[in-house]
């Protein structure tokens, strides 16, 4: 996400798990739902959904920023929005990093699907504006999360510390003990963005704990019927809080004394908007459709409209396209939200996946030692695969 409010801010902004097959990214398979099948493993389209969803919300609200500061309700809607779909996001990679473990294939794929594009990208992003915004200046650091790739250095933590949050007794509380303790403590620093992966941390941890019988609970009428006037109520207030609340908060990536607050404001915040953002997931949730629809397909490829769309925001930022007025009046503002919509709906789509596969799913093979139990389970696989096409052959 983009910061107005900080002179360094393109360098911070959340976004995303992904594509399911991008090793250590979170995998939308479950049995609840026989909807597509991808690799012989079932796919729940619900997840996908919601991916896929949560995905446009998050173009939409990069594409607010150079354009919110002109209207109270745009600014509004851009609060709601920041309120709930990364831990949206957050809470479905938690729930489908709960068998994680450090078994060599898992931490091979958590590797080439979450660090190897952190690298690739955290290069990518400063080199890409030395050229557009011609500035040689800019540096390339690993340790410093530049734009976008926060959430990967934070699912790339989160999920190797899954063992330990699947061990301890009570998860959810240590959790939010964790990020209340981090609004405390500006100390921290700006390296591998910390304050960002402790304060969202409760969202993974909830997403571990739960059950598919919780996202059932949501899924029903009554909780979809409830939920319109939830997020009208939540747009009233976020209308009524924007001349009176700091936007920094929804970032997560402060402490409240870097915000100008009391130390305690802090973990009230903290508790606070962890509630604000699990009524407003939930409702969220209750109007994704569970059937296959036209843009399930898509729920495949956040990943990579996640890491892409961020360089037409920045080239727009950088090339003053969202300082003409146009943009700037009610016309302007919802042809730059459809925009933002269709263009990261097109990068999700498979030609975009073949072209940039490189970066998002190296195979790495030549990294790797070879694992004897990693072949077994290939070879298994392989042969349960080809007697599910015999039987399908023999029942046609």
């Amino acid at each position: 996400m983009t910061n107005s409010l900080r002179p360094n801010g393109d360098r911070k902004a959340p976004l995303p798990p992904a594509q399911s097959p991008a090793g250590g990214v979170p995998s939308p398979r479950s049995p609840q739902s026989p909807q597509k099948k991808q690799n012989g493993k079932q796919r729940d389209a619900f997840f996908d959904n919601a991916k896929y969803l949560a995905i446009v919300l998050v173009a939409m609200g990069h594409a607010w920023e150079p354009l919110k500061g002109d209207s109270r309700i745009l600014e509004a809607a851009y609060q709601l929005v920041y309120a709930f779909h990364m831990p949206a996001f957050i809470i479905i990679s938690g729930y489908f990093s709960r068998s994680f473990d450090m078994r060599p294939d898992r931490l091979k794929r958590l590797i080439t699907g979450v660090a190897v594009p952190y690298i690739i990208f955290e290069t990518a992003y400063p080199l890409f504006k030395r050229w557009i915004d011609d500035d040689p200046s800019q540096d390339i650091s690993l340790l410093d999360p530049w734009y976008l790739t926060w959430f990967l250095v934070a699912l790339f933590i989160w999920r190797l510390t899954t063992p330990i949050w699947n061990m301890v007794r009570w998860p959810l509380p240590l959790a939010l003990g964790l990020a209340m303790l981090a609004t405390v403590t500006p100390e921290i620093g700006d390296d591998l963005d910390l304050q960002r992966v402790l304060q969202f941390l409760p969202f993974f941890v909830l997403g571990l704990v739960m059950k598919p019988e919780h996202f059932q609970m949501v899924r029903t009428r009554s909780v979809r019927i409830a939920a319109v006037p939830v997020f009208a109520a939540a747009l009233a207030f976020s209308w009524w809080a924007v001349p009176r609340m700091n936007t920094a908060w929804f970032y997560h990536r402060d402490a409240a004394q870097e915000l100008g607050a009391p130390w305690w404001a802090g973990p009230v915040m903290v508790l606070a908007m962890f509630g604000c953002s699990l009524v407003l997931t939930a409702c969220f949730f209750a109007w994704v459709p569970r059937r296959h629809m036209w843009f399930t397909a898509l729920g495949a490829g956040t990943l990579y409209g996640y890491l892409l769309h961020g360089f037409l925001v920045k080239a727009g930022d950088y090339q003053g396209w969202f300082e003409a007025s146009w943009f700037h009046q009610p016309a302007g503002q919802i042809t730059v939200t459809v925009l933002a919509a269709a263009v990261v709906t097109a990068l999700c789509t498979k030609p975009v996946q073949r072209m940039f596969k490189f970066a998002m799913e190296p195979k790495m093979a030549w990294a790797f030692k070879q694992d004897a139990a990693e072949v077994a389970r290939e070879r298994q696989s392989a042969e349960r695969r080809e007697r599910e096409k015999e039987r399908e052959k023999v029942n046609a």
